[in-house]
């Protein structure tokens, strides 16, 4: 069931299809929604993925190889993730540094964050360990999540941060 906070953001939304080609109508009457609380992932994306069947992701490899997930399958995915990442203390306001490259569990992580209210820090995978450390130090990260090849990164960056990684298990890390 939608709230008031999802009608207002899909009349917005529909306003702005609507007048995709009339730059000018757009222009002038267009108005942001005022939203006193609003959190993208829960109030659209999971209303919107319910029983929906559409292909929300595609991901082709180099190889050719493709995967695709389902709004719902999106919706539920990132839900799941998101209560394992609030078991191993994720929550409202704590920096995650996010290390994947364009992967499903990229998507997924980035959608459970949001559900969460967790601030991303975006990483490359090309970074190295003086880059992360700076971006633990600095952006105060609490969190870590980075593709299983990529963790040994992390090995000259100290702090009290949590270590997940994505892909074959890593010693000393979720």
């Amino acid at each position: 069931m939608a709230n008031a906070s999802t009608e207002t953001f899909r009349t917005a939304r529909d306003f702005l299809l609507a007048h995709r080609e009339d730059y000018d109508t757009a222009y002038a009457q267009f108005r942001w929604p005022e939203l006193t609380e609003f959190n993208w992932a829960l109030d659209w994306l999971d209303v919107v993925a319910k029983d929906n069947d559409g292909i929300a992701l595609w991901v082709v490899e180099e190889d050719g190889s493709e995967r695709k997930l389902t709004f719902a399958q999106m919706s539920e995915r990132s839900n799941r993730l998101a209560n394992w990442l609030r078991g191993h203390g994720v929550g409202r306001g704590d920096r995650l540094i996010l290390m994947l490259g364009n992967q499903i569990e990229l998507w997924e992580t980035i959608l459970a964050c949001i559900k969460l209210g967790a601030v991303l820090i975006p990483a490359s995978t090309l970074l190295g360990p003086a880059d992360l450390r700076d971006r633990v130090d600095r952006g105060n990260a609490r969190h870590v999540v980075v593709g299983s090849v990529d963790a040994a990164k992390f090995a000259e960056v100290a702090g009290d941060y949590t270590r997940i990684a994505v892909g074959e298990p890593v010693e000393g890390w979720s």
